[in-house]
């Protein structure tokens, strides 16, 4: 680390606050992984050519590794860790597991964050969508078939969670009211 000074960075990570003391030239990808022990989102090229150190900050998918730290204050991120709910997988999650939409798993995390973004804006999302969705995210592995695949399916899961929700709380509602 040198002789380089710290700042202090409030970061907002998976719904929790996080104060941190960074070096300026910290990028969100070291501090999350090394500051903050969240290492499900990947170092592979550092570059931001490959895509696996994607996370969500304020809505939009970005490269973690192209994010300086100091210049996420108080900005709203979403790593892979913060998808699931409890023991309850996000249906992205589910889908790439049920899809095999992984091989070696690096990309895996940055795919499933892409995905994740898209069926935030588009619950139904195109092909087309999905494909313009994921080419920020490169497997070597060549599974892409099955991340496609793993992304429609996604939509389908959300969409029955959806329903099945909605269906639940007319339910509580209709044995509060009597």
């Amino acid at each position: 680390m040198g002789s380089h000074a710290r700042l202090p960075v409030t970061l907002s990570i998976n719904g929790s606050r996080y104060q941190l003391l960074v070096e300026p030239r910290r990028t969100l990808l070291d501090a999350l992984r090394h500051d903050l022990g969240l290492t499900g989102t990947k170092k592979v090229c550092d570059v931001g050519d490959c895509g696996a150190c994607t996370v969500i900050v304020d809505g939009r998918t970005m490269y973690s590794c192209l994010l300086l730290a100091v210049d996420c204050e108080d900005r709203a991120i979403t790593t892979i860790e913060g998808l699931a709910r409890g023991n309850e997988l996000d249906p992205v999650q589910e889908a790439f597991i049920r899809q095999d939409g992984f091989q070696c798993g690096y990309c895996t995390s940055g795919q499933v964050m892409s995905v994740r973004a898209l069926l935030d804006v588009h619950p139904e999302p195109t092909d087309e969508q999905i494909r313009r969705t994921v080419t920020g995210n490169l497997c070597r592995c060549g599974a892409y078939s099955n991340i496609l695949a793993a992304a429609r399916l996604a939509a389908d899961l959300q969409a029955e969670r959806r329903v099945t929700h909605q269906s639940e709380l007319r339910k509580t509602r209709a044995e509060d009211s009597r």
